[in-house]
């Protein structure tokens, strides 16, 4: 039996960068002698095991054979016969095919060592094209790694063309599009996630809403955003924000319609949704009417959920440069007012029911009609 550490943790490691996981291939054994070892069997497609102690995976060595579409259209066959370059082989991009022995030793079959020198990003082999997930993922490294230098090899992009014309990525599923999105959207430069995935011709498939989104406009907002918050739903929100502007949508429907569509979390739903409606009523703060305020309020939801405040701030801030964080502190004060309002002083007064409703809102359009006291 024979341990290594592979794929992304060895990649980091020559990087000289932290990895978040780490995974491991066993070579030569049997999933009986795994459990004799007191590991315990999870994989339901193929023999994945967790370590009894550290909780880390450890996968027999395999290799696959295509039996179907989308990425799980695979016949996967692991026995001890199955060599560590037979598994390693398998993988989508040399810099992930590496693996490190118990002794420090680097196996590199493919040259992902030199490709990591060269900062370029290239498949293993031309069974590349039989997992159209991996253009997602191509897509992802190079948003993660751009900072580095990383570019995606003229070869690779010419398979990832190949399987966006070939009606694969219409096998996807939702939740695994969503999936490697919010990885893009946590990595330094989200955009080019989609710019790669629009070279490709993928993104009419996979985000038809982004196709005609100007990302080269975008690019220097996004980074001023990233410099204040790395959050994804931030990032996520902010792009929605450029659609709703550049399609000149007065509607947040299409949020809603994007986000089940590709089954993105109801925190970035609600954050984009939030942030659409944010951007024109700040602009048009000062010379709203009372009502038309309270309603927006109430519609952005800060009179009850004030902590969404400071995320609406920095993404309004990476948009304009000339704004700066104190600007905002008339709202802030005035919403600081209308929350100061207790149910109970106008209950003491024997309101209740409807009566007790329009009493407080009332109230409430008072103290933004008197929105100059605050400015």
């Amino acid at each position: 039996m024979q341990i290594c550490l592979v794929g992304g943790a060895v990649r980091d490691q020559l990087l000289g960068i932290q990895s978040q996981d780490r995974d491991w291939v066993v070579v030569g054994a049997t999933e009986t002698d795994m459990i004799a070892q007191g590991f315990r069997p999870v994989g339901r497609d193929f023999p994945v095991f967790i370590h009894p102690k550290t909780g880390e995976e450890y996968a027999l060595a395999r290799t696959e054979r295509k039996s179907g579409h989308g990425y799980a259209g695979f016949t996967f066959f692991a026995s001890p016969d199955v060599s560590l370059e037979e598994d390693l082989a398998r993988r989508d991009l040399t810099i992930n095919a590496m693996a490190q022995l118990a002794s420090g030793e680097i196996v590199d079959p493919f040259s992902g060592q030199r490709d990591l020198q060269d900062k370029v990003l290239r498949h293993v082999s031309s069974a590349f094209s039989e997992d159209p997930l991996r253009v997602l993922r191509v897509a992802r490294f190079a948003a993660q790694f751009h900072h580095l230098g990383f570019h995606v090899a003229s070869d690779t992009m010419l398979l990832m063309r190949e399987i966006s014309e070939s009606g694969e990525l219409g096998f996807l599923s939702a939740e695994r599009v969503a999936q490697e999105f919010e990885k893009a959207l946590c990595s330094p430069h989200p955009l080019i996630f989609l710019e790669i995935l629009k070279q490709c011709n993928a993104l009419d498939c996979l985000f038809s809403e982004f196709s005609r989104l100007n990302l080269e406009r975008l690019t220097p907002f996004m980074q001023r955003l990233k410099t204040m918050s790395p959050a994804p739903e931030l990032s996520f929100a902010l792009i929605c924000q450029a659609i709703a502007e550049q399609e000149m949508l007065e509607s947040t429907s299409f949020v809603q319609d994007l986000c089940l569509r590709i089954k993105m979390p109801n925190r970035y739903r609600d954050l984009a949704r939030q942030f659409v409606i944010f951007y024109p009523f700040i602009n048009d703060f000062v010379q709203l009417p009372p009502q038309q305020t309270l309603t927006t309020l109430k519609e952005l939801r800060l009179l009850k959920e004030p902590n969404t405040l400071p995320e609406l701030i920095a993404l309004y801030l990476s948009r304009n440069t000339n704004i700066k964080r104190e600007d905002f502190e008339p709202l802030q004060r005035l919403l600081q007012q209308i929350r100061t309002l207790s149910p109970q002083t106008f209950m003491a007064k024997g309101l209740k029911g409807a009566e007790l409703g329009k009493a407080i809102e009332a109230a409430q359009l008072d103290i933004c009609a008197r929105y100059t006291e605050y400015s």
